[in-house]
């Protein structure tokens, strides 16, 4: 292969192309390179090394190893090498091929739908209505708002709107309240008419943000949007994030960029423009997710919950105005939209869960009942009698495709489902979109323990049989991971496979939800039976198959009648709230109500997760 002509060649799906590196930038990192270029890699583990996520191929010219200094050449067959661990050579030049699996670039399929098992008011967070009687001072403007809309908090004036109050004759006031949590506030008064107001509901994920909007005028859903969180760039998890901000007190701002400026404001832009609407028909923002995302997206270090006690800065329901962190679209209005951040009940049961608790309607339930989202912090709620309890277990983003072999998060091209057949043992799979197979995302990992199980093909404790090995012909390989399963061909008849390593990363994700959910039903002293209802939640329970799910022991002990899918309840909770002001209250009564157990101080968690290790029989 001839050498490379300039400094960086990149090859990628969509073709080739040169990168321009300005020569101090060579000794920085080849993956911080591509993601100022525009071709952000997979860097699961916040560029430590400790993934495959963004492999590259090298195919001509020279890199080298950062940490040792050695300099690696191209062969005769591509060579793979971690983005995160290599630079561009001093004198040499480099050409790279990109596999699909190791971009950030595929279209992500994020949850933005749900099911509320709760009714709602119409009594949104912004409102603006009409006084007809004649005004003689502030007081009795604020009396007849209260009058009005029947309020039970106090109403109060802004405070430069001092001289709004007009005497008698003035035509009909348009009068703009906003909630605070102690009162209300008056805005704005005017005698003009508005455009008409629109409202949006954010839930911002570790991995995903979900974005509504929507009419505040009667609560209809004008355009959804949702892409990565750009944060991902820089870590996969919330720990490694907080890890950045504690060595690095400038990522706190990056951080606040990634997903205010590169994620929420282009979302929140192509909403617009689906729903053929101004960005200064903006008024209030309701904002639900984990804590660690509430204090990146406000600005505030949250390394302080990485360590023990795990103390958050803030856990309260927050109102300011989005230009505050610098969300501001060019065109709004000087007022601009107010942000609203929903309450958290501790460091890893954050808003996402006490939103989630109350659109999927648990909070009402007799009980007992659980809210489970399997995600990457593995959040599970318990509710029986009056009390409720909440872990966060340390699943890791294995679901989500990190660490293993050929994982990747749902998009197109991912295969979201696998089922085997015997006699002879072949692998069928579904592929999202129309696209050839490019990865196995996490609903497919988990129809794989169930029936590879279910076949005899793995044991208990996830090893291959080698008998079946033996007779399977090509369908199997052995690499540096062990024996792995040749699940299907991807782009340039790459094998897609399943190792044994890759099976044990899945049993330590699945091991750790399942402790983490029996360690509440113990601590309540509850069977998975007595259970009334389990309420599977997030992008990832949405995609699931419930019956292999169970049959893995994923949720141990229950059975598919017991479950029901409520998809995104993060964002359910967060657009509940927009269009109910009382939801903000009942959210607040759950945050304190709520028990949070630390699974790391419970005796029996340790031998819990170590039997959920293991397959069931």
């Amino acid at each position: 292969m001839t050498a490379p002509r300039h400094p960086l060649e990149v090859e990628t799906a969509k073709g080739a192309r040169a990168v321009v590196v300005p020569p101090a930038q060579r000794g920085k990192r080849l993956a911080e390179i591509l993601r100022c270029d525009h071709l952000p890699l997979n860097t699961r583990c916040g560029q430590r090394g400790l993934c495959d996520g963004c492999v590259v191929e090298l195919l001509a010219g020279s890199l080298v190893h950062i940490a040792t200094g050695r300099t690696v050449t191209a062969g005769d067959a591509p060579l793979s090498v971690r983005g995160c661990e290599h630079r561009l050579a001093d004198a040499d030049g480099a050409r790279i091929r990109i596999p699909p699996r190791s971009l950030l670039a595929y279209e992500p399929q994020v949850v933005s739908e749900f099911r509320t098992n709760v009714p709602r008011a119409h009594d949104p967070l912004w409102q603006q209505i009409e006084i007809t009687d004649g005004v003689a001072s502030a007081e009795q403007l604020c009396r007849l708002v209260a009058e009005k809309q029947k309020r039970r908090r106090p109403v109060r004036l802004d405070a430069r709107l001092a001289d709004a109050a007009a005497g008698p004759g003035r035509p009909p006031l348009r009068v703009t309240t906003e909630y605070r949590d102690d009162h209300w506030l008056i805005t704005d008064v005017s005698d003009k008419t508005q455009a008409a107001p629109l409202g949006v509901a954010i839930d911002i994920g570790t991995t995903t943000v979900a974005l509504l909007l929507v009419d505040l005028t009667d609560g209809r859903i004008l355009a959804r949007s949702a892409d990565f969180n750009a944060q991902i760039h820089f870590g996969e998890d919330v720990v490694t994030r907080m890890n950045l901000c504690a060595n690095d007190p400038t990522m706190v701002g990056q951080l606040q960029d990634a997903v205010v400026g590169q994620t929420i404001l282009p979302l929140l832009t192509s909403a617009l423009v689906t729903a053929k609407a101004a960005a200064e028909q903006l008024r209030c923002i309701s904002i639900a997710g984990n804590t660690t995302m509430l204090h990146l997206l406000d600005g505030v270090d949250p390394s302080s919950m990485g360590m023990v006690p795990f103390r958050p800065v803030f856990l309260e329901h927050r109102a300011m105005p989005a230009s505050a962190v610098r969300l501001a679209l060019r065109g709004a209005d000087g007022a601009g939209a107010t942000l609203h951040l929903l309450p958290g009940a501790g460091a890893y049961i954050g808003a996402d869960l006490t939103a989630g608790i109350f659109a999927s309607g648990l909070i009402y339930d007799d009980g007992p009942s659980l809210l489970v989202d399997a995600g990457t912090n593995g959040e599970i709620i318990l509710k029986y009698g009056d009390r409720l309890l909440g872990c966060a277990t340390a699943a890791g983003p294995a679901f989500e495709g990190s660490g293993l072999a050929n994982g990747i998060r749902a998009g197109d091209g991912a295969i979201s489902h696998i089922g085997l057949d015997t006699a002879p043992l072949a692998v069928r799979t579904e592929v999202i979109g129309s696209a050839a197979p490019v990865g196995i995302c996490g609903s497919a990992y988990v129809d794989f323990l169930a029936e590879a199980r279910r076949v005899g093909l793995i044991s208990r404790t996830g090893r291959y049989d080698r008998d079946v090995v033996s007779k399977a012909g090509g369908l199997f390989l052995q690499n540096k991971y062990g024996v792995a399963l040749r699940v299907a061909r991807g782009q340039g008849g790459r094998d897609i496979i399943i190792s044994e390593l890759d099976i044990a990363r899945l049993l330590q994700a699945k091991a750790a939800i399942a402790a983490g959910l029996l360690t509440l039903l113990h601590r309540a002293g509850l069977q998975p039976g007595d259970i009334q209802r389990l309420y599977l939640a997030g992008g990832f329970g949405m995609h699931i198959h419930i019956p292999t799910a169970v049959a893995c022991g994923l949720l141990p002990g229950f059975v598919p009648e017991q479950v029901q899918v409520v998809g995104n309840t993060s964002l359910a909770g967060a657009y509940l709230a927009l269009l109910d002001s009382g939801v903000l209250d009942a959210l607040a009564l759950i945050a304190k109500r709520l028990e949070v157990v630390e699974l790391n101080l419970d005796a029996g968690f340790e031998d819990r997760f170590i039997d959920q290790l293991a397959l069931p029989e």
